[in-house]
Order: structure tokens, then sequence, then C-alpha cells
């Protein structure tokens, strides 16, 4: 069987390969609800996710963090520990060879681009770029943003990147996670043109990441305070939201933890007055927002938001997030089990509310379009999906007629008028 993570296999022409793929890649853009079997399963997938989020394959990435608040995010990212080892083993040989080494954070921030000078110019053009956000719902189907959003290496070849900007270049990448949690932490790449996308230079990555993570255990089991993971915001059917840092959990009022979700949600920042409306369409001005922002940054850290417009510094991890990754690889069963209620059930406030909805849908529909029995029977049991009329609908079908349990979903139906 072929490895549908490789890009070009062993014999393959690059330059009618690549013509083939930017064919199908205007043909999918035109229309986006075909198939083609020309085009790798792992790349159309990421193309109908790119398109889901409303991706434009015609931008460049211009989502920059500025200086400043680059090198003290970097500076004490758990990334930067296996930085020596990357270099040792991938930078040092990349002078002069037209390949640019990228680390990211795991959200898809490039937080290191070092190699060939010349193809570093050529990539400020595209701004792949240290501080710029790579991440698949922000450019589209790329190595390192599709390695985190499927946690798995990849190859992107030419035209299978989903931005057009990007189409010039081709990039192998692998997922690095804390050796102790399993948690991702963020991706290696290595960037430049075809010769990129052949079997070898994924293995040259998945080794780099193996010995960067042998690396990371050693210095975490060294430093075992070392909090790898960063912020984690809890709000999944809780009347009480948390934040937790590290082995520390700090509850957070109602109105923290919106605004957290809110600026995790809107990573490109919000103004004051688009907060307000956020939280509160009728009551709430700017100048309410503006003192809750100062009472929340002592509670999460003055390094961790900034202003103008209101943001996130750095990775704030959630349970939402949790849920929206596994269901954007099709992996309903762990996007179950991670969906343990409502998104904060006791708020109001109209972005929460419709955070919680899309979620809620986004969910019910991954669960009607696998069509297991025993993920329906599981989510039509749960508080959050006992009166899911479309769902005990579908686990209806999925049972003999002639059964007792049959008979009591039915009976279930008719309770909720259907």
């Amino acid at each position: 069987m072929t490895n549908p993570w490789v890009a070009v296999r062993p014999g393959e022409d690059p330059t009618a390969l690549a013509r083939t793929v930017s064919r199908a890649h205007e043909t999918f853009l035109e229309r986006p609800t075909g198939t083609d079997s020309s085009v790798r399963s792992v790349v159309l997938e990421s193309w109908r996710r790119s398109r889901t989020m409303g991706v434009d394959p015609d931008r460049a990435a211009d989502d920059a963090m500025d200086a400043v608040s680059l090198e003290r995010y970097r500076a004490e990212h758990p990334m930067s520990l296996i930085r020596p080892v990357v270099r040792k083993l991938l930078v040092e040989d990349a002078a002069d060879t037209g390949l640019l080494v990228a680390i990211t954070d795991a959200s898809g921030r490039l937080l290191w681009v070092e190699g060939d000078t010349v193809a570093k110019d050529r990539a400020h053009a595209m701004n792949f770029a240290e501080g710029t956000d790579w991440s698949e719902s922000r450019m589209g189907t790329n190595a390192p943003g599709t390695a985190l959003a499927v946690d798995h290496c990849v190859q992107i070849f030419a035209a299978e990147h989903f931005a057009r900007p990007v189409q010039d270049w081709s990039c192998s990448a692998a997922p690095v996670h804390d050796p102790l949690t399993g948690r991702i932490l963020g991706a290696i790449d290595i960037t430049g043109g075809p010769r990129v996308a052949v079997p070898e230079v994924l293995q040259l990555v998945r080794a780099t990441v193996a010995a960067a993570e042998s690396e990371l255990r050693l210095r975490l089991l060294e430093t075992p305070r070392l909090d790898t993971a960063g912020p984690r915001l809890e709000v999944l059917g809780t009347p009480r939201p948390t934040l937790v840092r590290g082995a520390e959990r700090i509850p957070l009022s109602g109105r923290h933890a919106e605004m957290l979700l809110l600026l995790q949600t809107h990573p490109q920042g919000l103004g004051a007055d688009h907060l307000a409306v956020l939280l509160d369409e009728n009551d709430l001005d700017s100048v309410t927002v503006r003192a809750e922002m100062s009472r929340l940054r002592k509670v999460f850290g003055a390094d961790g938001l900034a202003s103008r417009p209101y943001r996130l510094v750095g990775t704030l991890t959630s349970d939402v997030e949790d849920v929206r990754a596994a269901l954007d690889r099709g992996d309903v069963e762990t996007a179950l089990r991670l969906y343990t209620g409502a998104v904060l059930p006791s708020s109001y406030a109209p972005g929460i509310e419709e955070i919680r909805d899309e979620l809620r849908v986004r969910m019910q529909a991954a669960l009607l379009r696998c069509g297991d029995p025993v993920l329906l029977a599981r989510w039509t049991a749960s508080v959050h999906g006992r009166d899911d009329a479309r769902a005990m609908e579908a686990y209806l079908h999925t049972l003999d007629p002639a059964s007792a349990l049959h008979a009591q979903v039915e009976a279930r139906l008719r309770l909720l008028g259907v």
C-alpha cells in the first residue's frame, strides 16, 4: 500500500505531478463538493477543512506577532528546549541548499525560521516568517499547519497548498509532543523546492522529532516544575470555569471565562466595543470592558494579554479547542468523549451562545454523518443529547425493529413529539 503522508513517491515525475495537482486544486475551488482520485485523501480532506473555515486561497499570511512579544513568548516556550537539537540535525547543513527549517508552537505560529538566506528572503514574500500564524485555519493546507491539525507527519507538495501564494514551495513537517503528557507542543518543518516532498525528507523530519522528544524528556525530568502545557481553559459542562496552569487550578468568574474564550476564538484580537457587544449587546459599554480586562490581567497575567486590540499573547488551550480539533480530523469518538457538556452553560453572552450552538451543531452533524450506533446511543443517553430528536431517529434506524430497544427508542421519540 502507498503511504498517504508522502507527496512524491519514488519514480514519479515531479513536474507532471505538479501540473496534475494544480488542475485538481483549481477544479476543487470551482466545485468543492467533488472528489478527485489524483489528490491524496489527506490533502483533499485538508482542502475541505480550509474551505469550511473560510480560508482565502489568494491570501498570504498576515497575522504576525510583534517582535517584543515574540521574543518573550518563544523564550518561555518549551519548544525552545529542543531548538539546539534541531539546529544541530537540520539547520547547520541547510546553508546554500535552498531549504528552510521552521519550528512552530502548537497553534501553528512560526517561532523560528532558519536556513538558506536566499530562501528565507523569498519566503518573506508570502510572510513565512517568525511570528506569523501558519495554522491550517489561517493559511489552509500547509505542512506544519496540517501536521498539527491531524497530529501526524505529512508532506505538502506545490499546488497541494490551499493558498496560491505558497504553491511554489513544498514542505515536510511533523508534530512534537510533550513526552510526559502527550500534548502537542508544536511542529518541526522543512520547506523548500520539490525535493523536500520525497520520502527521505519526511524520514529525516521524523528522526529529528524523535531526537528532540528524547532531549525534551531529559530536560523535563531535570526541571519537573516546567509548565510545558501552558495555560488551559476548561468551560465545558461546568458551572465553575477553571484556568489550569501546571498543577494549579484557578477558579474563574463567568465573565472572565467568557472573555478568555472569546479572545481564543478571535486570535486576531477584539476592540473594546466589539468585545462589549459579544458579551452583552444591550447593557455593556467599553469602559466596563476595560475595567473587567484590568481585573482579568491580575488573574491571567499581564504578559498574556495585549491591548489595542485585546488579544492573547502566546498559547491558551481549552477543552472547546480539543473537541473542535477532534471533529476537524474526523475522530468522532474522541470528540464525543471530550464533549462533557455545553460551553459555559450558564452564560447568556451572545458571543458565547454562538460558540455553544456551533459546537453542539458540529457534534450532532458528525454523529449523524458517521451513523455509529454505539456513539449515537451514548449521545442520546447524555444530558446534552437526550432531547436530540434527529440523533434519536438516526439511532432508531440502526436497531432491529423487533428488539425491545427499538420499542424503547420509539417511545422516547413519541415523548419528544416526533
